[in-house]
């Protein structure tokens, strides 16, 4: 018999299964609904021979440095600082936008007038998230703020939540700052990488241990039924914990309506070239039906391929039919009540836990999510 039952075998899931299982000498069952483990970010090699990541990209970065010490004991790491840039007109300029941006879109003297301001304004190194850019009372540094906003902002944030600007949640606008730095990396925090042999192995060395036991191919809900205060398992009363890492919603069959996603439709596409953007990743801010093109090998950093495989990402509303996936949460008042009366409905569930980005309706990056399922399963070891 199982001590714990995850629900789904994505970063949440497998971080906190193995440390039940190590650390504690539970028996983990972990249920997973696709047919593999690493959740949105499993990568696989392609029919040419190139490791993509089949749901978008994914690049660690911490400053946690309990985090990164764990997951360094599932894989070695391939040492990669994200750089974006961004095609605005003719131009590739760095994002978010910095003091190197700065220069290529203004002459020298100009740009060396802004720099000093920016620097007294806010500090040399600082994140100033766009929309208190906009805010500051220096008419030069608001310019700054709308060449930003017009330019790498407005368009791209429209067609990859398709709202307006003033309907996104701050936590979304923060997301965009102005560097006020020379560092053309798009993360600053001390680790940065991928798994050197890939996500997907790192993910199975987590879940390889004695006491876990991996199903795919299985939604949860063809062997639990949680009904009130009670959760069965293959028909009988389960006393265990319950780890849930799905979409909330759908475990009750969307009964309140669905809760709005956005989701991204992904196109393939090889060419028989060394590179084809020469960039890991090209933000298109202003132009294209697309948010941007990934091209994997200056990600993983393979060597020695046949050609370049590259992705286009188009973002639109997740409406739950087949094959869509539930990317990003749509962070308003009206959704986080609607994920409330969905979230009251476990409450009187015994040993229930949710925990990730759908369980939660929530954005998490990796090292974050990792963190949480850390101290979840301390949590429940400690009972």
């Amino acid at each position: 018999m199982y001590d714990c039952i995850v629900i789904g075998a994505g970063i949440a899931g497998a971080a906190c299964a193995r440390k039940l299982a190590e650390e504690a000498g539970k028996k983990v069952l972990v249920i997973e609904r696709r047919n593999h483990v690493g959740g949105n970010c499993y990568d696989v090699l392609d029919e040419y021979g190139i490791l993509i990541h089949e749901y978008g990209p994914h690049i660690f970065h911490t400053g946690l440095e309990e985090v990164y010490e764990y997951l360094s004991r599932f894989t070695e790491w391939y040492p990669f600082g994200h750089e974006v840039v961004a095609k605005v007109g003719d131009k590739l300029i760095p994002v978010p936008f910095n003091l190197n941006t700065l220069h290529m879109v203004y002459d020298k003297e100009k740009a060396d007038l802004l720099e000093k301001k920016l620097i007294e304004a806010y500090g040399e190194g600082s994140r100033v998230p766009i929309m208190k850019l906009r805010e500051n009372d220096d008419p030069d540094i608001r310019e700054i703020a709308q060449y930003v906003y017009e330019n790498v902002f407005l368009k791209y944030t429209m067609k990859q939540w398709g709202q307006k600007p003033e309907e996104i949640s701050p936590e979304v606008t923060g997301r965009v700052p102005v560097l006020i730095s020379y560092d053309n990396r798009y993360f600053q925090d001390k680790y940065q990488g991928v798994p050197k042999d890939g996500f997907t192995p790192m993910f199975e060395h987590m879940l390889d241990h004695e006491n876990i036991e991996v199903v795919l191919d299985t939604d949860c809900r063809d062997v639990l039924k949680f009904t009130g205060n009670e959760i069965l398992f293959e028909g009988k009363p389960f006393v265990g914990d319950v780890i849930y890492t799905g979409a909330l919603d759908e475990l009750f069959d969307c009964k309140y309506g669905r809760l709005p996603y956005r989701s991204l439709d992904f196109h393939f596409e090889h060419y028989d070239e060394e590179s084809y953007q020469g960039h890991s990743v090209v933000n298109y801010t202003v132009s294209e039906d697309y948010t941007r093109i990934t091209e994997f090998k200056f990600l993983t950093g393979q060597k020695n391929t046949e050609g370049t495989t590259i992705v286009k990402e188009y973002p639109f509303a997740y409406t739950g039919a087949a094959g869509e996936i539930p990317y990003y949460a749509i962070l308003n008042e009206e959704n986080q009540a609607l994920y409330g009366k969905y979230r009251a409905l476990t409450a009187g569930l015994p040993k229930f836990h949710l925990l990730g980005r759908l369980a939660e309706y929530k954005y998490y990056n990796i090292d974050a999510m990792t963190k949480k399922a850390m101290e979840l399963a301390d949590a429940i070891m400690n009972q």
